[in-house]
């Protein structure tokens, strides 16, 4: 999905432009490294296909991670771009007999997927040390499937941040807010100083569930955020009324929503980050790291006319929502799983880290490895946050409640956005689509 496909790419945008590349294409052979070093490694002639959805800079990026690892093993690693719609690239294949020896997952729900259809390969002991070693129990979990572990946690998206215009802040004499109240009266303030506070993608309905789920995490906090992504608490819960009445807020005041509700659910996203950093019309985006991309084609600066703030505390946790993807073997082979013992590692990580567009989930990675102070800050949000650190709730539920245009949980929030005084009816609705995707 587009929400966890761009994670800070912008920031790589003005350094580099890449090209359309071919759809798979070798990285540079091992074979040279190997030769140049002397001796063999101990992959030589040993070939891997990875199949993930990266183009462009993340493309560039993981490539320059997958050169280190055949640098270091003499493997010939080929990339494999599946497009946005990985399970529509990787089923075919699978079904033919012929998928890739890695694929790497944008969602945590394909791996129960593919585990269920016996597409995935149990990780050996060694990769499965270096996920006990780099990560808290609950990215094992996301990777793992009927008590089996298949996946290993890659890449990570920041998703609990609002994005602001700096000079909207200072022209309103308004500070970053720390926590949901003094988000509304300094919103009201920006409003009073004649520029809509906030800019929403309505359009774009996951930006919605982005929303719902830090106000969700914040208020209700992680236990209940587990059981209401795993529907064991329904959606007329009282801890989701409050959450909706929280959103409420920042929804039912005219002046507070660039164009209008109705306005704002013709909005697709990056339009909207377009309409604050091009066009100048609005303070806030309440969205992920990746808003980055949007800003720097604008021409503003990250960092300067462009900053972020944390989501604001609305209960007791401070909300840390990522996306994330996942990196999981088709065939059972040394290649496949040195491949991902590599990419589990903190070696592995640290290298990642250096390259712009990237964020680690490896709680070993240090956030001094970023090239950048945003990327840093972010990496050390990721890391301080510890086990209070939840996966994206929409991307844990069944696609059809949680990650389907115009259906689910993407359509009762855009009716929401339509008409947010109506918090029960929302619920009612939420939970009538979630007992049908979890039927």
């Amino acid at each position: 999905m587009r929400k966890t496909a761009i994670v800070l790419a912008g920031l790589a945008v003005a350094a580099s432009a890449c090209g359309n590349a071919p759809t798979t294409t070798p990285t540079q052979p091992a074979g040279t490294a190997a030769a140049t070093s002397g001796g063999a490694k101990p992959l030589q002639g040993q070939k891997i296909e990875v199949a993930a959805k990266w183009t462009s800079d993340e493309e560039k990026s993981f490539r320059q991670v997958l050169k280190a690892f055949s640098d270091k093993t003499g493997a010939e690693v080929t990339y494999a771009s599946t497009g946005e719609d990985t399970g529509a690239y990787l089923g075919p294949r699978i079904k033919g007999g012929s998928p890739p020896d890695i694929a790497i997952l944008p969602q945590p729900g394909l791996v129960q997927q593919y585990a269920d259809e016996k597409a995935l390969k149990p990780l050996t002991p060694e990769v499965i040390s270096q996920i006990d070693t780099n990560y808290t129990p609950y990215w094992k979990e996301l990777g793992s499937a009927d008590g089996q572990v298949y996946g290993v946690m890659v890449k990570a998206a920041h998703k609990s941040l609002v994005w602001y215009r700096t000079a909207t802040f200072e022209e309103a004499g308004v500070q970053p807010p720390t926590n949901w109240d003094e988000l509304v009266k300094a919103a009201q303030t920006i409003a009073d100083s004649g520029t809509a506070p906030f800019s929403f993608c309505g359009a774009s309905g996951w930006t919605l569930t982005d929303l719902f789920e830090n106000v969700y995490l914040s208020s209700a906090g992680p236990e209940n955020y587990d059981k209401l992504s795993k529907h064991e608490i329904p959606w007329t819960d009282p801890s989701v009324a409050t959450a909706l009445e929280k959103m409420a807020q920042i929804m039912t005041k005219k002046e507070f929503v660039l164009d209008g509700n109705s306005g704002a659910l013709q909005t697709q996203f990056p339009d909207c980050v377009t309409k604050v950093y091009d066009q100048k019309k609005a303070a806030m985006i309440i969205e992920a790291d990746f808003v980055a991309t949007p800003v720097a084609q604008s021409g503003e600066k990250v960092g300067e006319g462009a900053k972020t703030f944390p989501f604001p505390k609305v209960g007791e946790t401070s909300p840390v929502v990522l996306g994330g993807d996942i990196a999981v073997a088709l065939k059972d082979t040394p290649g496949a799983m040195a491949l991902l013992e590599f990419l589990g590692s903190k070696e592995g990580g640290e290298i990642w880290a250096k390259l712009p567009g990237y964020l680690s989930p490896n709680k070993n990675v240090s956030p001094d490895n970023y090239p950048d102070e945003l990327t840093k800050q972010l990496g050390q949000t990721i890391v301080s946050a510890g086990d209070a650190v939840r996966y994206d709730m929409s991307d844990l539920a069944p696609s059809a409640f949680g990650a389907t245009d115009g259906k689910g949980e993407w359509k009762v929030l855009q009716d929401f956005l339509r008409d947010p005084t109506d918090v029960k009816g929302a619920q009612t609705k939420l939970e009538e689509e979630a007992k049908k995707a979890w039927k």
